[in-house]
């Protein structure tokens, strides 16, 4: 079936998304400053890298609406509120939050669009789906590592990165102070999570 698309529900999920990618990229950036703070670059750098991928997604869902420009849109939605001061739980919180958007969000709006006959919008809202849920995924690992005090040691020793100037050292912990560029530890990641792999 094929409704106008003024008239359609796939034009309120598309500026639901745009809200909530739009929240995302600045619940992500307060986060950022809190890692900032407490001396974790690393996980800045991570909710950084992972807000401006939000608003791709942003622009992505908003560039659907240039049909209806000048017009305005009522939509409801709930959003999340996440200001806890432990790092951890907001990453716990962007991990959960990833999920709802891949897991339930999307995947109705995707076939929501789909049933309205808007197939290139139901084609976005599954492929940014799959990259919520490796967000998620992402947000998780680090979640993991900080939980369990493996963000910067690793028994088995690995190789790690400043992500500053790009210094790899293989050992059992990450340097107290990159031995190039001095910055300390807080900057340092896996390797084989940069730039943020999962």
């Amino acid at each position: 079936m094929s409704i106008d698309f003024a008239k359609s529900e796939t034009r309120q999920n598309l500026l639901r998304a745009f809200a909530g990618e739009s929240q995302a990229r600045n619940r992500y950036t307060f986060a950022a400053g809190l890692a900032k703070r407490q001396n974790l670059q690393v996980i800045e750098q991570l909710f950084r890298f992972t807000a401006d991928q939000e608003r791709a997604h942003a622009k992505v869902f908003y560039s659907f609406l240039e049909p209806l420009t000048g017009s305005n849109i009522s939509i409801d939605g709930t959003y999340p509120v996440d200001l806890s001061p432990s790092v951890l739980e907001q990453l716990r919180a962007a991990q959960h939050n990833e999920y709802q958007e891949w897991e339930h969000d999307y995947a109705a709006f995707a076939k929501t669009a789909q049933e309205e006959g808007f197939l290139q919008v139901s084609k976005a809202f599954e492929l940014v789906a799959k990259v919520e849920k490796s967000h998620g995924d992402r947000f998780g690992r680090f979640a993991d590592l900080l939980e369990h005090d493996g963000l910067f040691q690793d028994q088995g020793g690995v190789k790690w990165m400043c992500l500053n100037c790009g210094m790899i050292v293989d050992a059992g912990m990450a340097p107290a102070m990159c031995p190039i560029c001095k910055h300390p530890q807080g900057w340092f990641l896996r390797l084989d999570m940069a730039p943020f792999g999962s």
